[in-house]
């Protein structure tokens, strides 16, 4: 009997131990993560991911959030007080020199901008920047004027009525937003509001938005299953759960919902190890910001524990390995589906541009090597 309880135990790490190690030299995560956080601390703030000096950025958007957590979260775990220095560095310039870069609390897409000072604030405690990031995690749920209210949409009033943030909208990619800034506000206070807050919303986004198979349409008026648009829910939940608490009344829910996503994209990776543009059309082109989303999601539901290793975790590392193959000599991602509003027409998804170094493929490949690092 003891000797089969310690193959028990042993089993599982020697299993992660066989799938995320050993790797290519092309596909080493710290390789990748300092590559190509060196290259995000190369380049100007995007506009909406596109990087490029002029015109120069107004305000810090979403895409710049996304992988500058990603710069964040690789420095800390490598231990490289170098790359740190310079991130806190180009925080601090969102205090003064930058302060006019600050999104206006007004939009789903803006508040996610508070979790980068609360992710610094948690290295150094700069009051300053704890400040900043929880007045963008409290505006996002905070209690509406008599004026405010009758000024939303009618439905919009009647979801805030029901508990949720005035800037719902049912969209995708809120469930990466909201989860991110007021995970990091649950961080930084320890006050369970903020998880609340996160997971009964995404409740009411999986209740709203999944299909029986899964995954989810760009929209309810728009019956396509856009890549990176799924890709937000993917990493969204994965994140969520990472620190939802066992208690949570939420959290059983969001598991079933994670889980049935996870192995209806499974069934959609192709013999690469890529999933397209649009995940259930084989003949739509590979794309990388949604292949690297979904590959965050498996890692993550591997190291975990909720998905079984064999088979997430080959899925995971064949993505991974391949998704190198869309590297260039420069360290940017190619291949990245460019800003996409929706319209209920198939062909304008496989029209979209393929951009290179955007910012909404460079930040999903750091995430993925932070999660291999855990």
């Amino acid at each position: 009997m003891k000797k089969i309880l310690l193959f028990l135990l042993l089993s599982t790490p020697i299993l992660a131990q066989k799938v995320f190690t050993n790797w290519p030299k092309k596909a080493d995560p710290i390789t990748v993560g300092k590559r190509t956080a060196e290259r995000f601390m190369a380049v100007p703030h995007s506009r909406y991911g596109v990087t490029f000096p002029n015109p120069p950025a107004t305000q810090i958007t979403y895409p710049d959030v996304c992988t500058w957590l990603g710069s964040l979260g690789f420095a800390k775990k490598t231990n490289d007080k170098d790359l740190q220095a310079r991130l806190q560095a180009k925080t601090a310039l969102l205090l003064k020199e930058e302060a006019n870069l600050q999104p206006k609390k007004n939009h789903v897409d803006n508040f996610v901008f508070g979790a980068i000072p609360l992710a610094v604030y948690l290295e150094n405690r700069n009051e300053e920047l704890k400040t900043l990031g929880m007045a963008y995690a409290d505006e996002e749920f905070k209690t509406l004027s008599p004026e405010e209210y009758t000024s939303l949409k009618p439905e919009v009033r009647n979801w805030y009525a029901a508990g949720l943030s005035w800037v719902t909208r049912f969209w995708m990619d809120d469930m990466y937003m909201i989860t991110a800034v007021q995970a990091k506000a649950y961080e930084v206070t320890k006050n369970r509001k903020y998880l609340d807050r996160a997971s009964y919303e995404m409740v009411a986004y999986l209740d709203t938005l999944q299909n029986k198979d899964g995954l989810f349409y760009h929209a309810p008026d728009v019956p396509f299953y856009w890549g990176r648009g799924d890709g937000w829910l993917a990493a969204g939940m994965a994140d969520l759960l990472k620190v939802l608490p066992k208690d949570n009344p939420h959290r059983p829910r969001i598991m079933r919902g994670y889980l049935d996503m996870m192995g209806v994209l499974l069934k959609h990776q192709d013999k690469q190890g890529m999933w397209h543009q649009l995940i259930n059309d084989p003949n739509a082109w590979p794309e990388t910001s949604c292949t690297g989303m979904f590959t965050y999601a498996f890692i993550v539901g591997v190291k975990k524990g909720w998905l079984d290793e064999k088979t997430y975790g080959t899925a995971a590392r064949k993505a991974w390995i391949k998704l190198q193959d869309y590297i260039n000599e420069n360290g940017d991602l190619t291949e990245i589906c460019e800003g996409t509003n929706k319209k209920n027409d198939h062909q304008y998804y496989l029209d979209r541009k393929r951009i290179t170094g955007d910012l909404h493929g460079q930040g999903p490949l750091l995430w993925c090597v932070n999660a291999l690092l855990e």
